[in-house]
């Protein structure tokens, strides 16, 4: 089995939190990425991401549990792949918390009831405030403090699936 379907191992504190989220917010480069870009010579940009992930956003939604990408850049790529996984993104976005906040507070959720996945910098206030802060296991190291759960898969390489799937697995636990 490929590294990024084997189960996580998480802890029963984690576990806990995880029934109580309602919205998972994913940052996009880095996160559904594995950061790289590939510019062609006319400055067209295309990422790299991992195909697991769409079945594993499903059964998240199955779940009852929302998703939403949060990006700082304004790409194309991003509005693709996220149309294609009929995902709602905001791009654009130079601050983040607050448009997590505001996101939040549409679905007239608590802070404490949204999981926030990033891997750099800019990831840091919404890691701070989101009730389970996760980064994947190639992200800045500036950030690894702010996480209660870093994923054992790198951005790109199926980290979103992996999460996804640690839901399933918790929340469909008898």
């Amino acid at each position: 089995m490929p590294a990024s379907l084997q189960a996580s191992r998480v802890s029963p504190a984690i576990i806990r939190t995880l029934r109580k989220i309602r919205l998972v917010v994913f940052d996009f480069d880095g996160v559904f990425t594995d950061n790289s870009v590939y510019t062609d010579e006319k400055g067209h940009e295309s990422v790299r991401c991992s195909r697991f992930d769409g079945i594993g956003l499903a059964r998240l939604r199955a779940l009852g549990i929302d998703a939403f990408v949060l990006s700082t850049e304004t790409n194309p790529v991003v509005s693709a792949r996220c149309r294609k996984l009929k995902l709602p993104c905001l791009q654009g976005c130079s601050d983040k918390l607050p448009a997590l906040l505001r996101e939040a507070a549409r679905r007239k959720l608590k802070p404490s009831q949204v999981a926030y996945v990033g891997n750099d910098i800019n990831d840091s206030d919404c890691l701070r405030a989101a009730g389970l802060p996760i980064v994947v296991a190639d992200a800045h190291p500036e950030v690894l403090p702010l996480a209660r759960w870093k994923t054992r898969t790198p951005g790109g390489m199926g980290a979103v699936r992996e999460i996804c799937d640690c839901f399933h697995r918790v929340l469909t636990a008898s």
